[in-house]
């Protein structure tokens, strides 16, 4: 035990798990290891640490490299962004939400958008084209999202390889995102009601062209990972956590079915038309981090069998509204890429500026107040690339949210690290975290 007589700053309390050492700076050779029963230590991995996805704190109670307990430890961002969003109005809000999980920004605003069009009751008017653009975005979000987890992943285990091929795959999509949308990340494209604007000229060849070489590549992956006998065995068995901990648990997503259980929003509960998509819901028959890798891997196959549809689709509905036809509730919708990357229409312009000074007043209180949205709480969830994202909205008849809530599924996900890691080896947390693939942005809000 450490001597604390002359130290007020390192000191210890008996807890019901045994003594709590706390130390706040110093060099480690002044302050002793901390023995706990014998030989074993506790530790912290993080916050900042190349291995921990971002600002995560792992503290591991280890006996030699056996890990005994394992706990994370969170709350390192203080973005505040559910707070926020109660100071700005409904549209702006999608402003915030976008940057929670800013790996797979379009899930954020998918689902809180969904809560907010059934707050107006306006599901059902959302045009048909608008539709197909979101789950264009989110399933290619999802492919984008997944070559992060493989490529992070590959690069904690040393596979430099994977994590070069895996970023300059997203860097496509990426492209796509910013051809589309105006932006890489954090892009405030879903808005309620539809989307903020129609695809641009020339991307529906560019989209094509992508998928071709998306097709092209993704099989690299498997014929450099799946019968790797390094990389097999530093997976295989690690993170082991049967159906009956995820359920008990809470967790989705692919860490839920790499177990085997089919359980994915777009067929269980779709919605925006996913039931009239043709795609499989993956799942495996080995719940450890192996199992994860796989089911990642193959949906990225299936994400690109949804976007090929929806190009179709695109192509038939070329021309139709990518917005609800109420004037209430439709700004921004007339929004079109400019040559500075952003802007409104000049129809529009011309519109508000020289023909109708009330379409002028209405577009002034429009974009400062916002829509009313009618008293009530509504809750909506999507299949995000790490599981269910929901969003509950409540409104008290404002133009502003009263309060917005999202369950995160990297928050939920993470409850697993404790089961995944304990009686593993060290290098093994590496793993287990990387296979579940957390997104701090999203934990703490």
């Amino acid at each position: 035990m450490t001597d604390t007589t002359h130290d007020a700053y390192a000191g210890t309390s008996e807890t019901t798990s045994g003594p709590v050492f706390t130390v706040t700076g110093q060099d480690w050779d002044t302050v002793d290891a901390a023995a706990v029963d014998g030989d074993r230590i506790v530790v912290n991995m993080g916050p900042q640490h190349p291995s921990t996805h971002g600002v995560l704190r792992l503290i591991l109670e280890i006996d030699g490299e056996t890990v005994k307990d394992a706990r994370p430890g969170i709350g390192y961002l203080h973005t505040g962004i559910e707070k926020n969003m109660e100071y700005r109005t409904w549209t702006q809000g999608v402003t915030f939400c976008t940057r929670m999980d800013y790996v797979a920004p379009f899930s954020n605003e998918a689902a809180y958008v969904a809560a907010v069009e059934r707050l107006l009751g306006v599901e059902d008017d959302v045009p048909e084209r608008a539709r197909t653009i979101r789950v264009l975005m989110l399933e290619l979000n999802r492919i984008s999202s997944h070559l992060v987890c493989i490529a992070t992943g590959g690069m904690e285990l040393g596979a430099l390889t994977v994590m070069t091929c895996g970023f300059r795959d997203r860097e496509l999509i990426l492209d796509l995102f910013e051809a589309i949308s105006g932006l890489r990340m954090n892009h405030a494209y879903l808005r309620p009601g539809g989307v903020a604007q129609d695809l641009p000229d020339g991307v529906v060849e560019q989209l094509r062209g992508t998928v071709a070489l998306l097709r092209k590549r993704l099989p690299e992956y498997a014929a450099l990972c799946n019968a790797n006998p390094i990389f097999k065995g530093r997976l295989k068995g690690v993170g082991h956590l049967e159906l009956d901990g995820c359920l008990a648990l809470g967790l989705t997503g692919p860490v839920l079915r790499a177990t085997g259980y089919d359980w994915d929003l777009r067929r269980t509960q779709p919605y925006w038309g996913y039931d009239t998509y043709d795609f499989d819901v993956v799942t495996w028959d080995e719940p450890d981090a192996y199992g994860r890798f796989r089911v990642r891997l193959e949906e990225m196959r299936q994400s690109l069998r949804i976007v090929e549809q929806a190009i179709d689709r695109l192509e038939d509905t070329a021309g139709a509204p990518v917005m609800v036809d109420d004037p209430k509730i439709a700004w921004p919708a007339r929004l079109s890429v400019g040559s500075d990357g952003q802007g409104n229409s000049a129809e529009h312009i011309r519109h508000i500026m020289g023909e109708s000074m009330e379409a002028l007043i209405h577009h002034f209180k429009l974009v400062t107040e916002g829509f009313r949205v009618p008293p009530g709480q509504a809750y909506a969830a999507i299949e995000a690339p790490r599981g269910e994202i929901g969003c509950h909205a409540v409104s008290d008849g404002g133009t502003r949210p009263y309060r917005v809530h999202f369950r995160d599924p990297s928050f939920v996900n993470l409850q697993g690290t404790s089961i995944m890691s304990e009686g593993g080896m060290l290098s093994d947390v590496i793993v287990a975290i990387a296979s579940i693939d957390p997104v701090m942005g999203g934990v703490d809000r």
